[in-house]
């Protein structure tokens, strides 16, 4: 890692342990993209150049930027991602990202780890997360890196060469890592999630039906009916923490699903509108261009192109 990554008052211990997780998550991450690792919630990101803004499904989890930069853009707020940061996403949210800072000699590389919201349940009558102001929270939020997040990311990377000790060990560096976020800065935010009744399990419900059922009809009445909450009340909560209403998230869900048909299932436009809900191709395709920025047989030519490319 190059020193300047990390501000000068980082402690050196903190700054030696984000080397050797830098090193690991190179070497497990060959060529650019996502990478899987033995650990299942755990993954690997490498880019090797900056590139133009994607849009993605930023799910529950821990994000860790060891090198480069990536700019995430959730409705009119924007986070710069970087290393001596952590980024948490409490609630499934539509995102545009775009690595801002990368080489092949200094790729960008980040750390995922998705979150399983039972384990975070089942520390809660254990565990007091730092108190915050009552109110919504948005889905993403970045907090300064310290030793005690990273020191558990770190065991649990090194245990990825040891398969029998990571079966064994790995649980348990996991509800480590859980403690150390809900203790930490945004422990209220996980909290309020996986609190069973409160604003953000409701809207975190809603996110889920919308997710599971994006191609149907959305009547706002019946799905706040469906998680307890006025047509109101959802409707400001759901923006709070998306940046979005959900009519427009449900239009994101159902576009970046017609994206992934064109391009893996080969659809033609048509049979890919009507799949994800959409009546009218026409109306299907003026949206697809205003949000991918080019109508769909163009814009899916273009990114078998730059993946042929990357490929070669």
């Amino acid at each position: 890692m190059n020193p300047k990554t990390l501000p000068v008052d980082v402690p050196s211990r903190l700054q030696q342990d984000c080397e050797e997780l830098t090193a690991i998550v190179e070497r497990y991450t060959p060529t650019v993209g996502v990478h899987a690792t033995a650990w299942e919630p755990l993954s690997f990101f490498r880019a090797d150049s900056a590139g133009a803004p994607t849009c993605a499904m930023y799910e529950p989890g821990l994000g860790l930027a060891l090198q480069g930069a990536k700019q995430i853009h959730l409705g009119q707020e924007t986070f710069v991602h970087q290393p001596a940061s952590y980024l948490v996403t409490s609630v499934d949210v539509p995102v545009s990202s775009q690595v801002l800072r990368a080489t092949p000699e200094q790729p960008c590389l980040c750390l995922t780890f998705r979150f399983d919201l039972r384990h975070i349940r089942e520390l809660l009558p254990e565990v007091k997360p730092v108190r915050a102001a009552v109110g919504s929270f948005c889905g993403l939020a970045l907090s300064p890196l310290d030793g005690h997040l990273l020191d558990p990311l770190l065991r649990l990377a090194r245990l990825l060469d040891a398969p029998q000790d990571l079966r064994m060990l790995g649980p348990l560096i996991e509800r480590e890592l859980m403690y150390r976020l809900l203790t930490g800065e945004q422990g209220a935010r996980l909290a309020q999630i996986a609190t069973s009744g409160s604003q953000g399990h409701q809207v975190s419900r809603a996110i889920q039906w919308l997710r599971e059922c994006y191609d149907r009809p959305l009547r706002i009445d019946e799905l706040a009916a469906q998680v307890n909450m006025s047509a109101s009340s959802l409707h400001h909560h759901f923006r709070s923490m998306t940046a979005m209403s959900p009519l427009q998230y449900q239009k994101q869900l159902r576009l970046q699903e017609a994206r992934r048909l064109l391009i893996a299932e080969r659809c033609d436009v048509a049979t890919a509108a009507h799949r994800v809900g959409y009546e009218s191709p026409s109306q299907f395709s003026r949206e697809y261009s205003r949000h991918f920025g080019a109508p769909p047989l163009r814009d899916v030519s273009r990114l078998r192109l730059t993946e042929a490319e990357s490929v070669a």
